[in-house]
């Protein structure tokens, strides 16, 4: 199931996104929020009629960097031998069609799409064979980062913490079991043009390894989300540009960069 977080004449609702035509699809609202069982209301309203909000409001984006060899490579980084991780604030969150601000602390902004794991329940210290378990879903992202900044200041907080710093959507897909996720083709377009291509099995560290690592820190609610890395190719981008990560089974992520005003 896709599960998509819009806003029409001023209220907010989860709805399943039926159809399989972009110009055809139809929200069916739920009653409640889908972190719990949950009923289809039957009233259905046009994806085109609404405006989609980031799928969730994470209480916290945990991100790990250098997941992808070629990746680490191209930044002249080493390949961590255990998973790297950091946080992007819930104000960096945006949904697609939302703006990317350009920060004006920054002249050198990059874009890294990535697949994103929404959880789905609390949980802490989870094993490996519980991972499957408190993983609610899967959406694209795309981890925006003010590069020369991140060089500049080693810590990462502003970097890749800025205000809309972390595009997440269009919607959560339900229907990904753990391997099937493992494997998914992420791609990265700039005005239709092509940047990043990889799979999510050129991991370095596995989804299991990361909900294993981060919960042996620290407790995830439902709605946290986990940003697996990107794959090679990032680069930069400058205000105008349309920026679009598309994931295998899920959907596409847009945004446009304009200048923050």
């Amino acid at each position: 199931m896709r599960i998509a977080r819009f806003s029409i004449d001023g209220n907010v609702a989860f709805g399943a996104v039926e159809g399989d035509k972009p110009d055809e699809l139809v929200l069916d609202i739920i009653k409640g929020i889908p972190f719990t069982d949950f009923e289809l209301s039957g009233t259905k309203v046009p994806l085109s009629k609404v405006r989609l909000l980031p799928p969730v409001l994470p209480n916290k984006v945990v991100a790990f960097g250098r997941n992808y060899a070629e990746h680490a490579r191209e930044l002249g980084n080493e390949v961590p031998d255990a998973p790297f991780a950091f946080f992007k604030p819930s104000t960096s969150v945006i949904g697609s069609g939302d703006a990317i601000q350009y920060p004006a602390f920054s002249e050198e902004v990059h874009h890294e799409a990535e697949l994103a794991v929404v959880i789905g329940r609390l949980c802490r210290e989870v094993p490996r064979e519980r991972v499957k378990d408190v993983i609610f879903g899967y959406t694209c992202a795309n981890d925006v980062t003010a590069r020369d900044v991140q060089k500049r200041e080693k810590q990462w907080a502003r970097a890749k913490g800025f205000d809309t710093s972390c595009p997440l959507g269009p919607w959560v897909e339900t229907g990904l079991d753990l391997e099937t996720a493992s494997d998914l083709t992420v791609q990265l377009t700039v005005n239709g043009q092509q940047r990043q291509l990889g799979r999510t099995s050129e991991m370095i560290h596995s989804i299991e390894d990361l909900i294993v690592n981060i919960t042996e820190a620290m407790t995830l609610l439902p709605g946290d989300v986990i940003l697996t890395g990107t794959p090679a190719g990032v680069g930069p981008l400058v205000v105008g540009d349309e920026v679009a990560v598309t994931i295998e089974g899920i959907g596409t992520l847009t945004n446009k960069v304009v200048k923050r005003g």
